[in-house]
């Protein structure tokens, strides 16, 4: 059996079956535990059954010793076996803050993130520095991969160096290494920029540098401008390059760049009501360029009601436009029951699945939630989907959770 999966059923196992004897002495034991079962029509017309079982777990000051574990897993089977419907380890860890000075520590399934890259890895970080002047993170691991396969020779390596200058620069410089089956497959460098002026502007850029190719693979800039209490402007630029794995054989294709430029308003009408503005000019090599905007109202719940309309309109110079509407409401009928529809009509919308890319132009849908004690609540949503790849099928979700 491979390190790095040994590792991995370790932490499980802490999480599962070794923790309890410990909870026990712990100061504080939180968490979430949820049951979901949902239903769909897949491309060819079964409907899959895929039943979750979540388990997501906080104990602080284990054995008394200022050591904490946070843990987060799913078991999960499909009914009618339609489709692999598989279980996660998403993160098991322990955490001892103050090791040393200013010294942090993390141990186990983590997600660890910086400009320079970003990875689930079963592995230590090392966190110092807790002040404006100077931090430094170090970490390495298991580069863990759910979709192409788990090897003891996937490895991550980073760091991370960041400072306050001036009272109002922050600056962050940041590296990453990816290793695949003992071959060097990334390696990154990073810089983060927030320049803040007066409380009222902020300048703001991450870069992301790919060593290998010798290409910046990611830029975002942008400016934050609070014209008043009511009022924000922004707006930003991205670019984007792909980067594949050196050992993958797609590392030796052209890839294509993106950009995108937007401009967005947000203003404060009232308590818990807000209007907003957004225009984006997608940017495309080998195809037309698009067109985005969306402008509305949104309504976030302060009593009984909440929810947001907008319009949005979307075009290119080969004629695919979409003129869709955005729509959503819900409302607390009793303090047990709240309840609500939405739709959303020629709208693109893109959501990555483990085993399918779908891309949909319609969606309707009515949600419930049920709150039966403070620690109990059942959520329920059916929903009806126009998907450009599978037709029209339909989609539902039923939910129990319990907060300890």
């Amino acid at each position: 059996m491979k390190i790095w999966q040994q590792i991995s059923i370790c932490i499980a196992a802490a999480l599962l079956a070794s923790l309890p004897g410990q909870v026990a002495l712990a100061a504080s034991v939180t968490g979430r535990l949820s049951t979901e079962v949902e239903w769909y029509d897949d491309a060819q017309g079964d409907s899959a059954l895929p039943v979750y079982q979540y388990l997501q777990l906080n104990a602080n000051d284990l054995a008394a010793k200022g050591i904490d574990f946070k843990g987060y897993g799913r078991i999960s089977d499909d009914i009618n076996n339609e489709i692999e419907a598989e279980s996660r380890l998403y993160y098991a860890y322990f955490e001892k803050n103050d090791l040393f000075q200013d010294l942090d520590l993390k141990l186990g399934r983590q997600f660890v993130s910086t400009t320079a890259g970003a990875s689930l890895m079963d592995g230590l970080s090392l966190d110092y520095g807790k002040s404006d002047a100077f931090t430094l993170s170090l970490f390495g691991g298991g580069d863990v991969a759910y979709y192409s396969g788990y090897s003891a020779d996937d490895l991550i390596l980073g760091s991370e160096i960041g400072s306050r200058l001036f009272d109002r620069i922050d600056l962050s410089l940041s590296y990453v290494q990816k290793w695949d089956d003992g071959d060097l497959a990334k390696e990154l460098f990073g810089l983060e920029l927030d320049y803040d002026v007066n409380k009222r502007l902020n300048l703001y850029s991450e870069t992301q540098f790919d060593y290998l190719s010798e290409s910046v693979s990611y830029f975002l800039g942008g400016a934050s401008y609070q014209a008043s209490e009511a009022l924000n402007l922004r707006t930003e630029y991205l670019y984007s390059l792909p980067v594949f794995s050196a050992t993958s054989i797609y590392s030796v294709f052209a890839v294509s760049e993106y950009e995108e430029v937007m401009a967005e308003l947000n203003y404060r009408l009232g308590v818990g009501l807000y209007a907003f503005g957004r225009v984006s000019r997608e940017i495309y090599p080998e195809f037309a360029d698009a067109t985005l905007v969306e402008a509305g109202l949104e309504k976030v719940r302060t009593d009984k009601c909440s929810g947001y309309l907008s319009g949005v309109f979307r075009e290119d110079r080969d004629g695919q436009d979409l003129k869709g509407l955005k729509v959503h409401g819900a409302y607390l009928f009793t303090p047990q029951i709240q309840a609500g529809v939405g739709a959303e009509v020629n709208v693109l919308q893109r959501r990555l699945e483990d085993d399918s890319d779908e891309t949909t132009s319609c969606r309707y849908w009515a949600d419930v939630t049920g709150y039966i004690t403070e620690a109990l609540n059942v959520q329920a949503k059916i929903e009806r989907v126009n998907s450009d790849l599978w037709d029209v099928y339909n989609r539902g979700r039923v939910r129990l959770n319990f907060l300890f």
